[in-house]
């Protein structure tokens, strides 16, 4: 009895004992605890396969009362907003690459008198379809509203009309879901080998403890930690390369860009991930913690705020806000307007500016903590 009591204690002991290890790291607890809550909330929010305020341009060369009937009811939808009028049906292509519309509205000349003289009227429609599920909803969504605009019209007017929608669904003709998986891919193993296996990495060091004998060597410091992410950064050049050709080759994703221009924008995401496995490394002690950093507070934000799986602007606002200092969504979005829009390089300045930028700031953040351990 008195042993048995004796084992009971000592296995309570060693309870505590583990509890005390796993309590005294403040911030590996507050990355277990809370990334799944941030979590939880994101994906309760995130998630939704519907498509909301879709950016709509409108060219209408009529400008009467039918047009501007269909306009207003298509702009009072919860699924749309009008927010720019074309003076030509050719600002179309200019507008889609620079990303401001999902959808373009096109009226054919005279609408409103010949839908009412000759009972039949032509309407366009033209939808990004880069993401073909986006895509085919636009599709619905602005049929259903057209529809209904045309059986109010019949039952005021008693008059049988038909309004005829014409659909041209652009860059993605044959809506292959490839098109916009590659993208989205992309930043996703990005962050995998850049972002967690640089932060592992590091972190393994100063387990070790010999980073911190690296890091006090004659060797400047920031040529220890540049040898570091080196290898990094050309393996995943490597992985880069392979993607494009095994999405040329077996899933027939074709690259209407500037193949020059999309491997300097990738090499950029690629510093920005690489920088923020560095930034991880500086902040969490353990492997564990870096893992779970970069695994669940990297990864799941990647494929929840960053476009490639749901539609960004179906968020709440806040988490459109969020989204934006996600470098994946400056990334999956450039990268779609390269790979399959095939946009002049000019049209992704913008996505190219702020990934710099991120990676500047990152950077900065990351070698002033590293001197400040040194400190």
């Amino acid at each position: 009895m008195i042993m048995k009591k004796k084992n009971n204690s000592q296995f309570f002991a060693f309870v505590r004992k583990e509890f005390y290890h796993i309590f005294r790291d403040v911030r590996t607890m507050l990355v277990i605890i809370g990334i799944p809550v941030i979590q939880i909330l994101l994906i309760g929010f995130a998630i939704s396969t519907e498509v909301k305020n879709v950016e709509v341009a409108v060219y209408d060369p009529s400008n009467d009362e039918v047009t501007n009937r269909i306009i207003n009811q298509m702009d009072a939808s919860e699924y749309f907003n009008v927010t720019r009028r074309l003076k030509s049906a050719n600002e179309a292509d200019e507008v889609f690459k620079k990303g401001q519309t999902g959808l373009v509205v096109v009226f054919c000349e005279g609408f409103g008198e010949r839908l009412y003289h000759t009972g039949d009227a032509a309407i366009q429609l033209l939808i990004d379809a880069s993401d073909p599920n986006h895509g085919t909803t636009v599709s619905s969504y602005a049929g259903s509203v057209i529809a209904g605009y045309q059986q109010e019209l019949l039952q005021e007017t008693n008059v049988p009309v038909r309004i005829n929608p014409e659909i041209r669904m652009l860059y993605n003709p044959e809506m292959r879901s490839a098109y916009n998986f590659v993208p989205g891919l992309m930043g996703m193993i990005f962050m995998l080998v850049c972002a967690m296996m640089t932060s592992v990495a590091i972190v393994r060091e100063k387990e070790s403890g010999t980073m911190e004998v690296l890091l006090v060597s004659p060797v400047k410091p920031i040529y220890v930690v540049i040898s570091k992410l080196v290898p990094y950064f050309i393996i995943s050049w490597v992985i880069f390369i392979i993607i494009l050709l095994l999405s040329v080759f077996v899933l027939g994703v074709p690259i209407s860009g500037s193949l020059v221009w999309l491997n300097i924008f990738a090499l950029i995401f690629i510093i920005v991930a690489l920088s923020l496995g560095l930034l991880i490394s500086t902040v969490v002690k353990t492997q564990v913690a870096a893992i779970l950093a970069s695994g669940m507070g990297l990864i799941m934000p990647v494929m929840i705020l960053s476009g490639y799986v749901f539609p960004i602007e179906s968020m709440p606002p806040i988490l459109q806000w969020i989204s934006g200092i996600i470098p994946a969504r400056w990334f999956v979005s450039g990268a779609k307007k390269l790979i399959i829009e095939g946009v002049p390089v000019r049209f992704v300045l913008k996505e190219m500016l702020i990934l710099l930028g991120m990676a500047i700031l990152i950077i900065t953040v990351s070698l002033r903590n590293i001197k400040t351990r040194l400190e």
